[in-house]
């Protein structure tokens, strides 16, 4: 079911719904502004669409020009606390602002950063996670609940309606899979903001993917989420290629897909080794079509026949099928070769 969400724009993109954006966020140091650019063109190539840098103080606001000038997608300045940087940040023309209302000072300061917001056209994400919550509502809640984290963020988007500003982005994070997601939808029943979906310190490649992908892949089945962020400790381009691949997974964007079964007794070629030579080829054809690599003709094409490609291992051979239909038959050393080749066709 679609969820009714009040767009907000993000320089030229616009948070409706209508298609999920990927976000990562720069690990260089904010002090090494040469990197830091060096970082945003490579995540801007592998397909990141949102990119997020810490600005922890006023030296890094030069980030924001260093890096708008040599990439064309949104950049979002993460600011903690003071509200002069995010003031200098809206100043060096940055596309969104990561800041919490409620921890940057009186009303007087969450005032003059929504007004410098609003006159550059900059949205505000609000950042809740289980580590920044209110002492008043740990004391309420007794714990990061799912309901604590939703009041924090309600509350810190209350600050910013008070100014009359409603250009808003939520984001509802914990690192424990089934806090976040049910924090995510009771937030998707209260409020029309846009979210912005994570598992926060998710971990390391392997049980970071796993969890961000139940916790993101969940809720986005659900309907809920504008952007996500795939955090890895890790170079963030694994972030990229993974999020890449939950949305493909749940059939939220299109190129390749590939399906090969687990192997059994009844395998007579290397399939492992054979389907991870196709997932590697594959990964950078244009093409929204399903791949599968099978590991006997017993099944495979039958298992697979809605594939629009495929090979199934024979006795140190293969054949090659379409739909279904067995359409070839091809050496096991030429099995990876004669796949490719029947790919480039469609």
């Amino acid at each position: 079911m679609k969820r009714d969400v009040k767009p907000v724009k993000v320089k030229n993109l616009t948070l409706d719904g209508e298609k999920i954006y990927i976000q990562s966020m720069l690990n260089v140091p904010s002090t090494d502004i040469e990197g830091s650019v060096r970082q945003a063109k490579e995540l801007e190539k592998a397909g990141c669409e949102i990119i997020r840098a810490a600005i922890p103080d006023m030296e890094a606001v030069k980030l924001i020009c260093a890096i708008k000038n040599e990439v064309n997608i949104p950049l979002v300045a993460d600011i903690h606390f003071d509200y002069r940087i995010a003031l200098a940040a809206a100043e060096a023309g940055v596309d969104k602002i990561r800041i919490n209302p409620g921890n940057i000072g009186g009303m007087d300061k969450v005032k003059a950063v929504a007004d410098a917001c609003r006159a550059k056209g900059i949205p505000i994400r609000i950042g809740v996670n289980s580590g920044s919550l209110e002492k008043e509502l740990l004391a309420k809640y007794g714990s990061p609940t799912p309901k604590a984290l939703v009041e924090s963020a309600l509350n810190h988007a209350k600050l910013l309606e008070q100014c009359d500003f409603d250009d808003i982005v939520i984001s509802i994070k914990s690192s424990d899979v089934e806090n976040t997601v049910a924090a995510y939808r009771l937030a998707a029943q209260s409020t029309r903001y846009p979210l912005h979906l994570g598992v926060t310190e998710a971990g390391t490649e392997r049980m970071g993917l796993i969890k961000s992908a139940i916790g993101i892949g969940s809720l986005l089945l659900d309907g809920i989420g504008e952007t996500i962020r795939v955090s890895l400790t890790d170079n963030p381009l694994k972030e990229i290629e993974a999020a890449k691949d939950i949305l493909k997974a749940i059939g939220k964007r299109g190129g390749v897909r590939l399906v090969s079964c687990p192997t059994c007794g009844r395998t007579r070629i290397d399939l492992i080794g054979l389907a991870k030579r196709v997932e590697q080829e594959i990964k950078n054809i244009d093409k929204d079509i399903t791949v599968a690599v099978m590991g006997c003709v017993v099944n495979g094409p039958g298992e697979a026949r809605e594939a629009d490609i495929g090979i199934a291992g024979g006795d140190k051979c293969a054949v090659i099928f379409k739909k279904g239909e067995i359409v070839g038959k091809v050496s096991e050393e030429n099995a990876l070769e004669a796949l490719l080749e029947e790919i480039n066709k469609l």
